[in-house]
């Protein structure tokens, strides 16, 4: 089940939209993880396209509330990282 609760957290991060590029995070590259625990716990690990971005706070909020909102997710942590650093080259070809 925790295969087919990552994918429908995938799913739902597809309407989360980065405001500046009005591209969904997930098209964006910025989703790096998304592993779903037997109970419905969901960690997601993401990045900003900057250190010090002014939306990170936004974003990761916006991704915790979509995440949450599936059915099964029990609890969501979301954790920023700039490990690897984001690169255009990221961005989903159209």
């Amino acid at each position: 089940m925790s295969v087919k609760l990552e994918r429908l957290v995938e799913i739902a991060l597809r309407d989360v939209l980065d405001p500046e590029m009005g591209r969904s995070v997930v098209e964006l590259g910025l989703i790096y993880a998304i592993a779903a625990a037997p109970g419905g716990a969901v960690a997601i690990t993401m990045t900003t396209t900057t250190r010090g971005c002014p939306l990170a706070g936004f974003l990761k909020e916006a991704v915790a509330r979509a995440a949450g909102a599936i059915e099964g997710v029990t609890a969501v942590e979301v954790a920023l990282t700039y490990e690897p650093a984001w690169e255009p080259a990221m961005i989903a070809a159209e």
